[in-house]
């Protein structure tokens, strides 16, 4: 009884505290106290944990978006980092977007900002100037592992609580080399490497990051060569659409200022439609600048009807016995950074047209038209020109910027098909469990 009687008069106390503040004549009988009280706004809500009544505040109301970013600039990215929160203040978040991240810094590459170090949680706030941020850290973290696929889900979880939204999207910024975790000449491995951790996220755990927050509308990787089923794969549960590139990216990774602003223009847009604007931006900044570029987005309800019509050309062609023309097309077909990860789209198209079998020409016409109508829904690539340094190196990212390649066989989605056996850790993925590529890339090697 005395519990319930002090929370009685406390809710008592409350109400009239509340009616005071607003103005309200308590005593006037033409007053409508409850609908006078309901009326009253809430206040400006503050940066998460710094009240100490905030249990007394109403839920915040969600926005249309909130646009998390994983930044993860604990290696030689850094300096790119602050330069796309810059271009994030350029949008900034407003009354139907929250724009929010996590940047992790370390010693080394960059001392702009203060030099600080360790990981902070930022809402992004508009400013017009991009060399200096204003956007203030509401959650210092100290030093994080960044490289701990729990950090992301733990970020999202964050995200979504103090900054509530009707549809989310997921960009993690970083190094990328699809599944491929091995170091190549001018391709870090992993994604989300952390240089003080030595850690990375592998794509499995990718696709636990995702599952762990709860699942987004949109994901993005601003990172290198992500746009495969080896990737999306994991994700498909977890993610409505998945934006994406084929090749490696330019250091400039997105372009967050002309993203992001038409988001803040017209919140209301779909998911599809804030993925298309991604690729657009993207591919848009790259087209200016002469620079070689692919991005795509994919949707994930896709990917199941993408499977049974790999598995039904992988069946035929391993039935007409094509090993000769799927090693040939393996070396024909579009390749990028890592030489393994082969257009699909362009290595089926080769595959048949090498072969008068009718059973792998259907398969293949089902499968292409699968792809481009279906699961790719909306695909962009600009072609790098030559700039005097001859002829491009697939092993060599840095020799894109110099050597001219031709990006017209890029149809939105690569997949890895080396000359070998794949490593052990391919048979892990979710692809290789419910598709038969791995099948086909052994029977297309074994001797």
């Amino acid at each position: 009884m005395f519990k319930k009687a002090g929370l009685s008069a406390l809710s008592a106390l409350f109400s009239v505290s509340l009616a005071s503040a607003a103005g309200f004549d308590l005593n006037s009988a033409s007053l409508d106290l409850k609908e006078r009280l309901s009326n009253i706004q809430a206040p400006a809500a503050q940066a998460p944990g710094k009240g100490a009544f905030d249990w007394l505040r109403p839920a915040k109301a969600p926005k249309e978006w909130t646009i998390m970013v994983f930044i993860n600039g604990k290696n030689n990215l850094e300096p790119y980092a602050l330069k796309d929160m810059n271009e994030m203040e350029l949008a900034g978040s407003t009354d139907k977007i929250n724009i929010v991240t996590e940047t992790g810094r370390i010693d080394g590459y960059d001392d702009s900002e203060g030099d600080w170090k360790g990981t902070r949680r930022y809402l992004i706030t508009k400013d017009a100037d991009t060399e200096k941020l204003s956007s203030k850290m509401v959650q210092d973290l100290g030093k994080t592992d960044m490289g701990d696929y729990k950090s992301v889900a733990a970020f999202g979880l964050w995200a979504k609580k103090n900054y509530p939204a009707k549809k989310y999207m997921l960009i993690v910024w970083n190094h990328g080399s699809g599944w491929e975790k091995g170091l190549r000449r001018g391709v870090d491995k992993g994604i989300s490497y952390d240089d003080e951790t030595d850690n990375h996220i592998t794509t499995p755990q990718l696709g636990l990051a995702l599952k762990g927050m709860g699942g987004v509308d949109v994901y993005g990787s601003d990172a290198c060569l992500m746009q495969m089923p080896e990737v999306d794969y994991e994700l498909k549960d977890s993610a409505a659409y998945i934006v994406g590139s084929e090749e490696t990216e330019p250091g400039d990774g997105y372009t967050y200022n002309t993203f992001l602003a038409p988001v803040a223009a017209r919140p209301e847009m779909t998911p599809a439609e804030l993925a298309k604007t991604a690729v657009d931006a993207y591919s848009d900044h790259y087209n200016q600048q002469g620079t070689g570029s692919t991005q795509s987005f994919i949707k994930t309800a896709a990917l199941p009807g993408f499977v049974a019509k790999v598995n039904a050309w992988v069946d035929a062609v391993m039935a007409a016995g094509l090993k000769a023309e799927v090693a040939s097309a393996r070396t024909a077909a579009m390749s990028y950074a890592i030489s393994e990860n082969k257009d699909l789209v362009h290595l089926v198209n080769l595959v048949a047209g090498k072969t008068q079998d009718a059973a792998v020409k259907a398969k293949s016409a089902d499968l292409v038209s699968y792809i481009v109508k279906e699961l790719v829904q909306h695909n962009r690539y600009n072609n790098q020109p030559d700039n005097g340094g001859g002829d491009y190196d697939d092993w060599d990212y840095k020799a894109s910027r110099w050597g001219g390649k031709d990006y017209s066989e890029s149809h939105g989605i690569a997949v890895y098909l080396p000359g070998s056996a794949p490593a052990a850790a391919y048979g892990e993925l979710a692809w290789a469990s419910a598709s038969k590529w791995d099948e086909f890339i052994t029977w297309s090697v074994a001797k």
